[in-house]
């Protein structure tokens, strides 16, 4: 199985990155276009990228303001079963984040262009929270 692992500072507090992935509102200043679901461990969430990506997915780690998980159960073919989520370690100067994207069944051409994706989905959740920057879902890989 493969992997996607990025560690990244944040300089704000652990209880806003979670927010910032655990929240719909949080997932949607930086990823989705539109989302629901509620962080609780078995909680389901709907994860909207445009027309022909609505995407499922449910909790499978929720520990409020130091991690969160979800499983795909509805999404591209190797993307289902695969989870993604954080731990949220406290900083000096705000939040360590450890991201990972793990399950892929191999590093295909789709897993190499995720790993690139979430470098640069991660970095527009830094810049929003770090400096309230919000850019419109069609740009988030561009900026």
């Amino acid at each position: 199985m493969a992997e996607i692992l990025l560690d990244l500072p944040v300089n704000v507090p652990p209880t806003l990155v979670f927010q910032a992935f655990a929240a719909p509102v949080g997932l949607d200043a930086w990823w989705t276009l539109r989302s629901t679901g509620e962080p609780k461990l078995g909680g389901e969430y709907q994860l909207d990228f445009g027309p022909g990506y609505e995407w499922r997915a449910r909790v499978t780690r929720c520990v409020p303001g130091r991690e969160f998980e979800l499983e795909f159960t509805r999404a591209m073919d190797d993307w289902v079963g695969t989870r993604v989520g954080v731990v949220l370690e406290a900083a000096p100067a705000g939040t360590q984040v450890r991201f990972h994207h793990r399950g892929w069944p191999e590093q295909s051409e789709h897993f190499r262009i995720s790993s690139y994706c979430w470098a640069m989905y991660l970095r527009v959740m830094k810049r929003n929270l770090e400096f309230g920057e919000i850019v419109p879902h069609e740009s988030r890989l561009s900026v």
